[in-house]
């Protein structure tokens, strides 16, 4: 079946940007003048998605407004003959129906997909999770959702990381198959050791999931952090050979982390034709002042 809807989990509490997260969804953080969460939904759209779940939680009611009409302001921008920016709030109102549902307690990933088994019914389905910003020059959702028509089985987003840094990830062990770009993952770990991580190769936050993850969600034991995880789930599928892995590429974001967001920013505007010159320019002064 056609991969129609998409999951984003976004009920977090983003900590890790206190005190600006205290009032304002860390998915609703801009990235240049866009909410991050904004382009996780233009790249489900851009893959041929059309119904978006959102996995929601208290002090969430931003995501919602942001993605309703707003008829007050867009009277006023269009009495004003501002175009451009009337059209800039009204893209995200059609990207996509979009739906909500919350997640009362914070039981983890895996505790969030579940939350989505009545909405996605039997059909295969993609999760996007919103802290992960891959770059809309880089698209790898499409790549994804062909690969879980060709082979079936779920499918996960994987990326080589510096050795050092897997232990911030799951991480797969995987064997070559015949078809270019696609490995068949044999195991997943949650944020291994160096040691004992069977390679390189982190699970990055997209995945397109068979609905047989449900029936193993319900059966799988919190784990770790005393949390339901994703990754417990799929590696009881891995380890019955249904689950292959895209490799992927291209630029990505972290922007649940300060830095990873703030180059976010600056790489995304520098590529603007309003802002980039400017900004090209401003760069190597900042970059010669004495610190």
């Amino acid at each position: 079946m056609r991969v129609r809807k998409a999951v984003i989990p976004a009920a977090g509490l983003g900590t890790r940007f206190l005190p600006a997260t205290k009032a304002t969804p860390k998915e609703m953080l801009p990235v240049v003048d866009k909410p991050a969460i904004q382009y996780v939904v233009e790249e489900a759209a851009s893959a041929g998605i059309d119904d978006v779940l959102f996995i929601t939680g208290r002090s969430k009611r931003a995501l919602e407004d942001h993605f309703d009409r707003n008829l007050e302001l867009e009277t006023v921008l269009e009495a004003k003959g501002e175009h451009d920016r009337l059209e800039g709030i009204t893209a995200s109102n059609d990207l996509a129906r979009v739906h909500y549902v919350r997640q009362g307690e914070a039981l983890g990933l895996g505790h969030a997909v579940s939350m989505a088994q009545h909405h996605v019914g039997d059909e295969p389905f993609a999760v996007l999770l919103g802290d992960d910003l891959i770059d809309p020059r880089d698209a790898v959702l499409a790549d994804m959702i062909a690969a879980q028509e060709s082979v079936g089985g779920s499918i996960l987003c994987l990326m080589e990381v510096p050795r050092e840094q897997i232990s911030l990830y799951g991480c797969a062990a995987v064997e070559s198959t015949d078809l270019e770009g696609l490995v068949l993952v044999t195991d997943l770990i949650e944020k291994p050791s160096v040691a004992e991580a069977p390679s390189n190769l982190a699970v990055i936050g997209r995945y397109v999931l068979d609905p047989d993850i449900f029936e193993v969600l319900r059966r799988t034991p919190p784990g770790r952090g005393g949390e339901i995880q994703l990754t417990d789930a799929l590696r009881e599928l891995a380890h019955e050979g249904k689950v292959h892995g895209v490799i992927f590429r291209g630029r990505r974001y972290d922007t649940g982390d300060r830095l990873s967001y703030l180059q976010a920013v600056i790489r995304l505007a520098l590529e603007r034709e309003d802002l980039g010159p400017a900004l090209r320019a401003w760069l190597p002064e900042v970059m010669a002042e004495p610190s």
